[in-house]
Order: structure tokens, then sequence, then C-alpha cells
């Protein structure tokens, strides 16, 4: 769902959540993704974020696990989740399935510029790849997705399928142009990369959410304005592609071990 971000109340957040997962519904959808920091929205301030955070089984959760059984269809959301140390929050997302299950759950991992570091603090181990109706599911959230190490990771884990909600803003279009379609086919997966449109403060969202193929081409992909972008995925694809592109069967991992050791340098 490509959607102008929400008023940061939760109010607003969850009853348009309730009417897109509707829409995806009678649209034939089983997975309904949305973009990053959903729930609150992105852009609005360390203290607003504080104020707005929850835990992973919060009452958010429990409103979203409502809305996941009446549609009957999972949903991942993005919200700003509380440290319980007392920390700074996270920036989260959170699987459900279409009974109302918490099935995965990760935390931003790499912080993008002074309104990431300002308002959280960053996860610090990739998503565990979880099984869902047949799929092998890892999750990114935007920045993450940048970096090909952990989309290499999360296909070496087994995953083929990495779900990535975002708030991407111009003049950045070629994250989504360029750099998720890569994502998709140097590892033979599904990328799903959901973003916002219109402004938030400062910031001019791109839209441009797209799902690729494993070949790296696009499945679907929104333009600048709202919309419900819908795609059928083929798991066959992913053994299709491998097959055809070796990435992962040829990689040389013995000559890549410095890769993470040393940051001094840069």
């Amino acid at each position: 769902m490509q959607v102008a971000p929400p008023a940061p109340d939760m109010v607003h957040s969850l009853a348009r959540l309730n009417d897109t997962a509707a829409q995806a519904k009678a649209a034939g959808c089983d997975l309904l993704v949305t973009p990053e920091m959903y729930l609150s929205g992105y852009n609005i301030g360390a203290a607003r974020v504080l104020e707005l955070a929850q835990t992973a089984d919060g009452p958010a959760s429990a409103q979203v696990a409502d809305i996941a059984r009446r549609h009957g269809l999972a949903i991942l959301y993005g919200y700003p989740q509380a440290d319980p140390q007392g920390g700074a929050p996270f920036n989260a997302v959170q699987l459900i399935d279409a009974a109302g299950a918490r099935i995965a759950h990760y935390r931003k991992t790499h912080l993008y510029g002074d309104v990431d570091r300002a308002q959280f603090q960053a996860g610090q181990t990739r998503a565990p790849v979880v099984s869902w109706n047949g799929w092998r599911i890892a999750l990114a959230i935007c920045y993450d997705i940048e970096f090909p190490e952990l989309t290499r990771a999360y296909a070496l884990d087994g995953a083929d399928l990495v779900l990535v909600p975002t708030a991407n803003m111009i003049p950045y279009d070629s994250v989504a142009t360029r750099l998720v379609p890569a994502r998709a086919e140097e590892n033979g997966l599904f990328v799903v990369y959901v973003n916002y449109c219109g402004s938030e403060g400062d910031f001019d969202y791109c839209g441009l959410s797209c799902v690729c193929a494993p070949d790296g081409r696009d499945i679907a992909r929104a333009g600048r304005g709202p919309g419900l972008i819908v795609a059928d995925l083929d798991r066959a694809e992913i053994a299709r592609t491998r097959q055809a592109v070796r990435y992962l069967h040829d990689r040389r991992p013995e000559i890549y071990t410095e890769i993470g050791t040393n940051r001094d340098d840069i």
C-alpha cells in the first residue's frame, strides 16, 4: 500500500489499514505490506516517536491482529518499538498472519541520516527467515536494502522473499529503480519494496513502490501517487532464475573474508 504519511496518532493509521486490508482482500491478496513506521509516521520527531512507541505485543499489535483476522490476510506493518531497557525506540516492523498470530519481527539495523539517528537506536541482528504459506520470508527496512550484504545473507539463510517497508524521499529514486531490482536479481529472490508518497515535514517521498522478480524485472510498480499495487508471485521462478543465473552457486566466499571486519580506512 503506497500512501501519504499518516497523522501521528495511530487511530487514523489503523482505520486506513482496515480499509486498505478490505481492498487488498477483495483484490485477491494474501499479504499486505505497509511503508516504514506506518502506524506513527516516520519524520515526526524524537519526542513524538517516544510517546507513540509500544511493545511488540502492545495495543497496536492487537488491533492489527484484529484487522488481519477480520479480512483473512497477513499484514506487515511498521511501528516504533519501545525499548524495555528505557533507551530510544527501535524502528521496527512486525508480520502478523491471517489468524492474528505474530510470526516475525525485525528492528532496522542500518540507520540513515540525522532523522533516523535522532529518533531511534539500531537493531543488532538481521531478521530470522520465517515460513509463511510455503514462502521463506525475510525482513528489511528502507536503508537496509541498500547494503548488498544483508540481502545476500538472507538468500544464504534460505529466503525467497524479502519484504521492505521504506520511507524513501526525493531525489533518491535510484534506490527503487536500480538497487532494489539489483538485490532481487543478484540473489535470485523476490523483493517487495513499499514506500510513502506525498510530504511529511521537510521530506518529499518519491513513491515508486515495487515488486521485483528474481530476475530483477518489475512485476508491479507504483508511480508518485497513492495506490495499492498487486502482484502474483510464483515460487517456481526462483529455481528457474537461479539455474540460469548462478550468482549464489558461483560465488567465492573464501576471497571475501575481510568484508565487515575493517571500517577504519573508509
